[in-house]
Order: C-alpha cells, then sequence, then structure tokens
C-alpha cells in the first residue's frame, strides 16, 4: 500500500470509484448536554463530537485513527456501524448509508470494542460462535473454514470450552475478534483492541490482524493509545484532535509534521570532548556520557552521512540508531495545536 501524502481534505465531491470501501464527506455529530446552573435552573449547550471530518479508506487498506481521549474518534466508529445518525454531512460504507441500513450493513462489518465485549458471558466460546453463526447464516463449509483459521493463528483451541466469563481479558479479546472475523467482513473496526492485554496477546493480535488484512484483504480501521500498533500495522494514520482531522498520511510524514528526530547512540574507545557535527546538516550532539555520545538528526534525513562522518574521524567500538517514539510526535502535535 503506498503512502499518502499528509493533507486534510476539505468538503468536496466523494469519489465514486468502487475501490474506496468507506466514504465521508464533512461529517459531524453534534450533541446537546444540559447542566445544571442552580438549584431549579439548567443550561444547554451543544458539543461537537466530530466537526466536518471528511476522508476516504480504499478496500484492503489498513489505517490507524488516533487522537487523544475525548477527540471524537469512538464516535466516529459507531456513526460508521449505524450506532449513531450523523448530525450533518454525508457517509457511506460500502456503498450503504450505516444510519438507515443498519441491518444490510451489520453483514459485512465486523466491530470489536475494547472494552465491551460482544460474547454471551455465560456460554463457553464454542457456543457463542455457534450463535453468531446462525444470526449471520454463514454457510457450514465457510464457518468451519473460519473458524478452524481464527482458532489456529489465535491460539484459541485450549479455550473453546471454556465459558466467557472465566476468560483474561486477552483471551476475551482473541475470541471477540475471531467472532468479528466469522461472517467474513469486508471491513473490520477496532477499537482499542490490545488495551489491558499483556506483550504476549498483544503480538498474537497484531500477527493476526496483518494476516487477514494481507491474505483476505479485509479493511481495517484501528483506534488506539499503543501506537506500537500503528507502527507495526498501519502504513496510513489519520490524527483526529477536538473533532477535527489534523493530519492523513503515512509514518514519514506523520515524523515531518511533528519535526521528530532520530538518534545516533555512539560509543567511542575512550572519553572525548562532543563529536564535531558541524558537517552535517540539522545534526547535534544532545548528550555525553563518558565514551558514550548521543547524536541527534531529522527522523526524515538518511542516518548513512551521519554514521560515515563519525566513523571518519572517531574511534568507534558500537553504534546504534533509535527511531522516534510516535507518542512524543503526537504529543508535541497536541501541543502546537492547544497553544495556537
Amino acid at each position: 500500500m503506498a503512502d499518502r501524502v499528509a493533507f486534510v481534505p476539505e468538503h468536496g465531491e466523494l469519489s465514486m470509484e468502487s475501490t474506496n470501501l468507506i466514504e465521508l464527506d464533512g461529517v459531524e455529530k453534534v450533541f446537546e448536554v444540559r447542566r445544571r446552573t442552580g438549584v431549579l435552573r439548567r443550561e444547554k449547550r451543544e458539543v461537537r463530537a466530530v466537526d466536518g471530518i471528511s476522508f476516504t479508506v480504499p478496500r484492503g487498506e489498513m489505517v490507524g485513527y488516533i487522537g487523544p481521549n475525548g477527540a471524537g474518534k469512538s464516535t466516529t466508529i459507531k456513526m460508521l456501524t449505524g450506532i449513531l445518525v450523523p448530525s450533518g454531512g454525508r457517509l457511506r460504507v460500502a456503498g450503504i448509508d450505516p444510519s438507515r441500513e443498519r441491518m444490510r450493513l451489520a453483514r459485512r462489518i465486523g466491530v470489536v470494542f475494547g472494552q465491551r465485549t460482544t460474547l454471551w458471558w455465560d456460554l463457553p466460546l464454542r457456543d457463542s460462535y455457534a450463535l453468531v453463526r446462525r444470526m449471520y447464516r454463514i454457510p457450514d463449509g465457510r464457518f468451519r473454514e473460519n473458524l478452524d483459521r481464527c482458532v489456529e493463528l489465535l491460539d484459541l483451541g485450549p479455550l473453546l470450552d471454556v465459558p466467557v466469563r472465566q476468560l483474561s481479558l486477552g483471551q476475551r479479546m482473541r475470541g471477540d475478534i475471531a467472532a468479528a472475523l466469522l461472517p467474513d467482513p469486508e471491513v473490520l473496526y477496532l477499537d482499542e483492541p490490545t488495551i489491558g492485554l499483556d506483550v504476549v496477546s498483544k503480538a498474537k493480535v497484531r500477527q493476526f490482524l496483518a494476516e487477514i488484512n494481507t491474505e483476505r484483504g479485509t479493511t481495517v480501521l484501528l483506534t488506539t493509545h499503543d501506537l506500537t500498533d500503528i507502527e507495526q500495522l498501519c502504513s496510513r494514520v489519520m490524527v483526529i484532535d477536538h473533532g477535527r482531522l489534523v493530519y492523513d498520511g503515512g509514518l514519514d510524514g506523520l515524523h515531518a509534521v511533528g519535526e521528530s528526530e532520530r538518534t545516533l547512540v555512539v560509543d567511542l574507545e575512550r572519553e572525548l570532548p562532543p563529536i564535531d557535527v558541524r558537517g552535517i546538516p540539522e545534526a547535534r550532539v544532545v548528550r555525553v556520557d563518558g565514551p558514550r555520545q548521543w547524536v541527534a538528526f531529522p527522523a526524515t534525513s538518511s542516518a548513512a552521512p551521519v554514521v560515515a562522518a563519525v566513523a571518519a574521524d572517531y574511534p568507534l567500538v558500537d553504534l546504534s540508531v533509535r527511531e522516534p517514539a510516535i507518542e512524543e510526535v503526537i504529543a508535541k502535535m497536541y501541543a502546537e495545536r492547544s497553544g495556537r
């Protein structure tokens, strides 16, 4: 999947190409909130949870949709599934208006909310999956094939006869993802799918999502606070803040917008004065600790010139390049916006 140029689309005509599975044009969601201002008085005000968002997602793409708490991520997902009705704008998923044809759309989408389960609490996983098969009228052959695939990749075999209430959070999350994929959805919405999971469970979920995206071409819209999910799974990321889309593009472009830096960690044979980086554009020594020095340079630049310059003039023992953390990039972006 090719990276996209970073931009925020204006309200224009939606592409009618069939390659776009998800299409939003100027979508808004306004909530009316009442709060008490006196013993007998209440004040009414409007809150714009989503404020004129426009974007498209082609079939088969896996997109990260990130932002701080209250930014509008979950509200967007709920409108895409038909749970909420937009206050304005136009929205289509597989050519369907979710709020008007929710039942028709339900057969074509899968949804996983990290803090809520779609499984039956007192039933074992096996029985929950049997109910999913009947609800979606999944042909027996396809159901068995999909279930076997999910059980294998998500390591669910030992859990099939365990009641959902006895599963750990990580086990239940893997069970929920399998349930969402049994009907072969065209698009999968994941809202915090790795929240509270241990390292092993996170790795299994990420590997599984990458495989179903590659092998089945399932379109995935992923919202998460764990930005490692985004780094490992998504070539495209959208950032939402206060209900507005503030970035839409590749991870490299996100680093450029956030002016993030990579760091070359240099271990010298002995303690020396700070490395002379005057000949290396935009490089700077940010820390010296005995024979170890840290040289920062723009994340959008190649490390090769920095490494070559240091290796040519200094006695090296070892060196490594540390990539910037997306968390820092996002935090800086939010800070700059809030300071405007």
